[in-house]
């Protein structure tokens, strides 16, 4: 028997937390609190930054594209998981875990590149202030954005179909709540080594290599800032690249646990708890991270709420 194919014959069985029933019933209250949360406070951005002229800048069409990808990213995993840990169903048909997949590995990818342009942007804010606009005009912004977006995708096109071709014997439960890497790779009745290499060297390029220009960026950001004579730019400097550094220290920290040691190497059930951190948690901390304990988006909002209002007064 082909041990490729049938996999594709029947659905795939999410185990995530099924063997804590108690936990289940916790964890769906919370986590349907935090996938509120999140579509609320990333879709505000997003509308915000369309909308308000004075939000036309570089660095919230970046974080327009950071909370899309939040929204993405959470949509593509949370509500199945808030299906199976409300009833006895724990399954998942083929398609949508190719697709799963597919959407966790290729936005992930996005998400590390386009930190590492958001690096590039506060760098040039701060080093050059008065050529900001110039270096970072539309053309560019829109290149960068398009090569993490082109990236991101060549990354789960390469994987994904690779990841669920491996033979797996029968083997249709995934010990995860999603269809993510890892737990694909662990179900596999054959060697994984090639594979678990191919990972490492793809991780190396979409997460480390970004990772290091953020660091590298932040080290003259730093050096910048020092240079600054007002004490009131340099606060405002530093509150602006904390919150970045803050978000790629979330973000960075648990996908380089989960995908630099893939195969058995990793606590399956450590594993679940950090993907659910990065899944739920880091995209509903971002929109306050980033942005709404922030003057501009602030005044945006209220500027937005004033004017409907008058509108609805007249």
């Amino acid at each position: 028997m082909d041990g490729t194919n049938e996999s594709t014959q029947g659905n795939f069985i999410l185990l995530g937390f099924s063997d804590r029933p108690h936990l289940e019933r916790i964890l769906f209250v919370v986590i349907l609190i935090a996938y509120l949360l999140t579509l609320v406070g990333n879709t505000s951005i997003i509308v915000v930054s369309r909308l308000d002229p004075h939000l036309h800048t570089p660095m919230y069409f970046f974080l327009t594209h950071l909370s899309f990808l939040d929204l993405s990213f959470t949509t593509s995993s949370i509500p199945q998981l808030l299906y199976n840990l409300n009833g006895s169903d724990k399954t998942i048909s083929y398609i949508g875990c190719a697709i799963q997949l597919f959407l966790f590995l290729g936005l992930g990818g996005v998400e590390c590149l386009l930190l590492a342009v958001m690096a590039y942007d506060r760098f040039v804010a701060v080093s050059k202030p008065l050529h900001y606009m110039v270096i970072m005009n539309p053309r560019l912004c829109k290149g960068l954005v398009s090569v993490a977006w082109g990236c991101g995708v060549a990354n789960s096109l390469a994987m994904s179909p690779v990841t669920l071709h491996l033979p797996r014997c029968g083997h249709r439960s995934v010990d995860h709540f999603l269809c993510e890497m890892p737990a694909l790779i662990r179900m596999a009745c054959i060697n994984t080594a090639a594979i678990e290499g191919t990972v490492f060297v793809l991780a190396v390029g979409i997460v480390l290599s970004p990772l290091v220009f953020i660091l590298v960026s932040y080290g003259y950001i730093v050096r910048a800032v020092l240079h600054i004579q007002s004490s009131s730019g340099r606060h405002k400097a530093f509150n602006t690249c904390g919150s970045h550094l803050t978000v790629v220290s979330l973000f960075y920290g648990n996908i380089i646990y989960m995908y630099m040691q893939p195969g058995n190497s990793s606590s399956q059930d450590q594993g679940k708890f950090l993907t659910l951190f990065y899944n739920i948690v880091t995209p509903l901390l971002n929109p306050l991270i980033y942005t709404l304990r922030n003057k501009e988006v602030k005044g945006a909002l209220r500027r937005l709420l004033l004017g409907n209002i008058e509108v609805g007064k007249d």
